[in-house]
């Protein structure tokens, strides 16, 4: 038989304490009863209970949070830009930052770039660089530290609550969430971290946006919220989401779409997305809106694709001497189509 330590029967104690206010909590005891008036809101461990009506009256005290960035972001939100690699996040995501540093305080995090290579970009033909608001701060990673720390992922976060707290920020931009937490795959890592972030938005009132990667994704398909890399606990804790896409019609035309929004209805949803193009304006790299239109008008067609790759076979096919009934049959078409695609293919 097993002697319990004090430890375990203190922890013993403050279990069947917890589990009892729970068990008022639920039965109505610590709840403020709406006949007598008598008793106060409730409290369960980590639940702050109160009635629907005391929420919305509290809440109406405190003002609307307004727009940051059109209404893709919006204040006190833990918002996700996320794109593929080389389609222009942080581009955007510096515009944004540089924006709204006119009127605010904003800290952007920087863990893609060096020194140098932020004001390369920055920086036009005769060396004449942008410059930046008095409000906006950037920080990166001091290399000559990161081996001196155990646990990475918990002091990167330290860091960026110290950092913001003493440069007086309440907007952060942080670019990219790989470096604050490299597994995020993991569901369990992913909720971590996403914790660690909504703590310091309730702490202090913060505004973060965090950009993020999304796999090789086809230039056929809409963009959804599976696109984010990583774990969809991921997705689920952020208050808003938008991505850009890389339109299919040419190289230099990109897309904004609002995928997620919790404070307004999605106003840049698939029917109206932003089209825009980057381009170097003076010595400030950017985002060039052209106009809104359908997402769809920016997808690949996948009917032209499928041609494109049928006439590769066949052409393949032709140059391994095969003939005609040949490949209609390992095709499986008809003897006059796989004819049309050799005669155009020879015209060429």
């Amino acid at each position: 038989m097993r002697i319990f330590s004090e430890a375990e029967s203190a922890a013993s104690k403050a279990k069947a304490a917890k589990a009892a206010c729970i068990s008022d909590v639920v039965s109505g005891k610590g709840i403020r009863d709406a006949a007598s008036g008598e008793g106060v809101a409730g409290e369960a461990g980590m639940l702050l209970v109160k009635t629907g009506n005391e929420w919305i009256a509290e809440a109406k005290a405190q003002r609307d949070p307004e727009p940051l960035w059109l209404s893709l972001w919006f204040e006190g939100e833990v918002c996700c830009l996320f794109a593929d690699s080389n389609v222009g996040k942080s581009v955007y995501a510096m515009q944004i930052a540089r924006k709204i540093s006119l009127t605010r305080r904003v800290l952007y995090i920087d863990f893609e770039m060096s020194g140098k290579q932020f004001q390369l970009r920055y920086s036009d033909e005769q060396g004449i660089s942008h410059t930046f608001p008095d409000n906006f701060h950037r920080a990166e990673l001091d290399a000559a530290r990161i081996t001196e720390i155990a646990d990475f992922e918990e002091e990167i976060i330290a860091d960026v609550e110290r950092t913001a707290l003493a440069s007086g920020c309440r907007v952060i931009v942080i670019d990219n969430i790989t470096y604050l937490n490299t597994v995020t795959e993991k569901p369990e890592a992913a909720g971590r971290l996403m914790m660690q972030l909504m703590r310091l938005k309730k702490d202090h009132g913060w505004s973060i946006l965090v950009l993020a990667h999304t796999p090789k994704r086809p230039l056929t398909s809409p963009i959804t919220q599976n696109d984010l890399a990583g774990s969809k606990k991921l997705f689920n804790f952020f208050d808003s989401a938008f991505s850009i896409g890389k339109s299919a019609r040419d190289e230099q035309t990109r897309y904004i779409k609002q995928v997620k929004a919790r404070a307004c209805a999605v106003e840049y949803g698939a029917d109206n997305v932003i089209e825009c193009e980057i381009e170097k304006d003076g010595n400030f790299l950017q985002f060039r809106t052209l106009g809104y239109g359908r997402e769809a008008d920016h997808l690949r067609d996948t009917s032209s694709l499928e041609d494109a790759e049928r006439d590769a076979q066949v052409a393949e096919l032709l140059k391994q001497g095969k003939c005609i009934r040949e490949i209609a049959a390992e095709l499986g078409m008809s003897k006059s189509g796989v004819g049309r695609i050799a005669k155009r293919l020879n015209s060429k």
